[in-house]
């Protein structure tokens, strides 16, 4: 069983090991306060903010927020982090721990690769469109509800997971190393739900090249395994798509499909599509039907 960010039994099991200065232990619990700290300042900023929030205020958003900023935090404590784990190993470590640090320091890439630059949610859409049109078109689903998996998942592509050099792993679905998957994969720290619960793991993901590669993988992912037999064929009923891929056991998170769903029913999502539509450069066809097989 796995332990959440405030899982405290898991606190104290680590403490015990940070106190007999194991250098593996202080880095996790270094690691662990600056994600708390990280966290904390993510809620203090929205507490600040003077928007709206995207779906209205209430205390089911408060929850999935809150939750949004637990892998956020997460993430970017993950890696490098912002330094506050490695002076906290420094200054409680001693001179082992220094140097554990200092060797995983230089043991991580030099060099980072630009990663893709969505700025708002309308040009993440522009750059997906096609792939998911594409992958919608084999699937026999609606493009607008594989959009709105991938806003899901990414954050309208600003959560991009990034892969070993820094660079961004493309994974654009959350599919993880596994099934046979022969390919470059990255790991990263995770909320699954076991009996409800979010808890933290750490778990392996499949990287890509590019955009096209992600959408390839995605489509092949559902079509050839038995598994999801029922999430395609469904056109523009995309409640029922999204129904299907959380029966189907695509995703632990018990309101996947109705976090699907409400993602494609936002007004960022309308606004979206109704600029796509409108565009010069014409980025959506005239129909969005999708013929169910």
């Amino acid at each position: 069983m796995t332990a959440t960010i405030t899982d405290f039994n898991h606190f104290a099991g680590l403490r015990a090991a940070a106190d007999n200065r194991d250098p593996a232990a202080l880095r996790e619990v270094a690691s662990q306060f600056e994600a708390l700290f990280l966290q904390t300042m993510l809620k203090s900023m929205r507490e600040a903010s003077l928007g709206d929030p995207l779906f209205g205020n209430s205390d089911q958003h408060e929850m999935y927020q809150g939750m949004m900023d637990q892998q956020l935090a997460l993430d970017m404590a993950s890696g490098k982090g912002i330094g506050l784990a490695d002076m906290l190993v420094r200054q409680l470590g001693g001179e082992e721990a220094s140097k554990l640090t200092q060797t995983q320091t230089q043991t991580q890439s030099p060099t980072v690769k630009a990663s893709p630059a969505w700025s708002d949610p309308k040009e993440f859409a522009r750059d997906v469109w096609p792939h998911a049109e594409r992958a919608g078109r084999k699937l026999g689903v609606a493009p607008e509800a594989i959009v709105a998996q991938a806003a899901l998942e990414t954050g309208w592509g600003k959560h991009v997971m990034p892969d070993k050099d820094g660079s961004s792993s493309f994974n654009l679905f959350g599919i993880k190393a596994s099934g046979g998957w022969s390919g470059e994969q990255v790991s990263k720290q995770t909320l699954e739900f076991e009996d409800g619960v979010p808890r933290r793991q750490t778990a392996k993901f499949r990287a890509y090249t590019d955009v096209a590669a992600t959408f390839d993988d995605y489509t092949r992912f559902l079509s050839d395994n038995p598994r999801y037999s029922n999430v395609r064929g469904h056109g523009n009923d995309a409640a029922g798509f999204a129904s299907a891929l959380q029966t189907s056991g695509y995703a632990t998170d018990p309101d996947y499909a109705d976090k699907i769903t409400r993602v494609l029913d936002s007004p960022t999502m309308k606004s979206v599509i109704r600029e796509l539509k409108n565009s010069s450069t014409r980025p959506i066809g005239p129909s969005l039907s999708v013929r169910a097989h």
